[in-house]
């Protein structure tokens, strides 16, 4: 159910950020231990400001209380991705290729879940990734979460 929430968010959020001249990096929605919480991620050129992020929550805010999608209360967070950005669309894999990343797999590869290596780069669904000198092949839709790894 998350998940398609966080699509339907997705497609309505998009347009909102765009209009603004930023990306939607990623939409997240779970349950925490002070409630739902709906994660909006956005990022610009230059990084963005708080400023940016007041905005787009004004903005995305307004609209999704129109739309009226939730049947629980949320707090909505907006935020910039940080510098362990999350990698969720394939247009990511790709940008940000040689960079270290941890993978957490929905199914097991090979009785793992997680993985922690160099991105090679993703071709149509398919992510490859260098661990321990292995080139590793990952479905996107296998992906549970994804995000970049801080270089010191």
């Amino acid at each position: 159910m998350e998940r398609a929430t966080e699509n339907t968010v997705s497609e309505i959020v998009e347009p909102i950020v765009a209009s603004q001249g930023m990306e939607l990096v990623a939409v997240e929605y779970k349950r925490e231990a002070k409630g739902w919480v709906l994660r909006i991620y956005i990022d610009k050129k230059g990084g963005v400001s708080l400023d940016d992020c007041a905005l787009v929550s004004n903005e995305v805010g307004t609209v999704l209380d129109v739309e009226d999608l939730f049947q629980s209360p949320y707090t909505l967070e907006v935020s910039s991705p940080g510098l362990n950005r999350i990698l969720k669309k394939e247009r990511d894999f790709k940008r940000f290729k040689e960079r270290p990343v941890r993978i957490r797999t929905y199914n097991a590869i090979g009785k793992r879940r997680n993985f922690k290596g160099r991105l090679l780069g993703c071709t149509r669904g398919l992510i490859q990734i260098e661990v321990g000198g292995q080139v590793l092949h990952i479905s996107l839709s296998n992906v549970a979460k994804a995000n970049l790894e801080f270089e010191f």
